[in-house]
């Protein structure tokens, strides 16, 4: 079977047959576009891009991998943000992208990667069989969101408002009778964007990203149809405003922010259904709102984060909870050093960046 396959590391030429790959699974995510990877690469991390396709030329994998070396005298890691993006059971597919992977690390210390699936739900299993290490949450400080909410868009715009709560049907309206008026922005909302943002960061206790981080995503996914930004306004003031990705069947809940005045209006009712509506009359599956508390015994574990479930789970959005982070060792010695002390670095890094709950990393 792995004779069978065919690797290709992917070029510029290559673009849109990796993004078509990627994009063509129920799992799609930004985070493995090929945009995503120049994103990335403005901060640090050196994307390869690889594709595995069978003697048809059909893709059965695609992955895009992000090199970074930590801290100086640090052998690189490697990471798969939402990675990697295998053919539904294709396990020489699989097989041909790990080997391919072992032999470009080169002096790197460890693989990780943290696929969108379930426990138990394909490649999850498949990774631990091929030699990964489950780590959930483990030293990486859970980049990607464990626990998020997701929303069955396939009912359409009518069904998905039917299924709110009724007190977030309420609120739309009542935004809307407020006078809040929401529209898509443009790049020179940004500033806008970036101010509300820094408020929202010091009120929920987090150090917010600088402006040049959203201009670079919207310079890079926007004109790929890959990011949408709609503005909440009040009074002629922006006030709140919301910041999405897409790929495939799935439309992703990225950043938000609220001006401290004016909540009682509820601009992020009438902001989020505004992008949800927009979501389904688009065609897409599924809206994920991303990160939430993990849910024990049927309540919030985390506090501080208990309202973000309320808030997500009142347009009624399902909690699912993945598999986590699997890592391949490939520098066992560094990779302990790495188990033993990255935990505490990696909190300290990820509160610096201001990574809150809707972050996408």
């Amino acid at each position: 079977m792995l004779a069978q396959m065919r690797v290709t590391v992917c070029t510029e030429d290559d673009r849109e047959r990796f993004d078509a790959a990627v994009a063509a699974s129920p799992r799609a995510d930004v985070l493995q576009s090929w945009e995503w990877g120049e994103v990335k690469a403005a901060t640090g991390w050196d994307p390869l891009r690889l594709l595995i396709e069978d003697e048809q030329g059909r893709a059965r994998a695609a992955c895009s991998v992000l090199r970074l070396t930590p801290v100086r005298g640090v052998p690189p890691l490697l990471y798969a943000p939402r990675g990697p993006v295998v053919a539904e059971g294709d396990g020489g597919a699989l097989r041909a992208l790990l080997d391919e992977i072992r032999r470009r690390a080169g002096n790197a210390f460890l693989f990780k990667c943290d696929p969108p699936a379930e426990p138990g739900a394909w490649p999850a299993g498949a990774l631990e069989a091929a030699g990964l290490r489950h780590v959930s949450g483990g030293a990486f400080g859970g980049v990607q969101p464990v626990a998020v909410m997701v929303l069955d868009l396939t009912p359409g715009p009518d069904q998905v408002l039917a299924g709110f709560k009724s007190k977030w049907r309420y609120n739309v309206r009542l935004a809307d009778r407020k006078g809040v008026v929401v529209r898509e922005g443009d790049r020179d909302d940004l500033a806008g964007f970036h101010a509300i943002y820094l408020e929202t960061a010091k009120r929920d206790g987090f150090v917010g990203r600088g402006r040049s981080y959203f201009e670079r995503l919207w310079d890079v996914l926007e004109p790929r149809g890959m990011l949408r930004m709609w503005v909440a306004e009040f009074d002629g003031s922006q006030i709140a405003s919301i910041i999405c990705t897409m790929l495939g069947e799935r439309v992703v809940y990225n950043y938000g922010a609220s001006a401290n005045e004016h909540r009682n209006v509820m601009p992020n009712h009438l902001l989020q259904w505004t992008a949800i509506r927009w979501a389904a009359e688009k065609g897409f599956k599924v809206y994920d709102f991303r990160g939430v508390s993990p849910v024990r015994d049927g309540e919030p574990v985390d506090d501080h984060l208990a309202g973000l479930n309320r808030f997500k789970e009142g347009f009624g959005a399902t909690y699912v909870e993945y598999a986590g982070e699997f890592d391949l060792a490939l520098r066992n010695g560094w990779y302990a050093i790495w188990r033993a002390a990255a935990p505490s670095a990696i909190k300290v890094r990820a509160r610096l960046a201001g990574r809150g709950p809707e972050a996408a990393d």
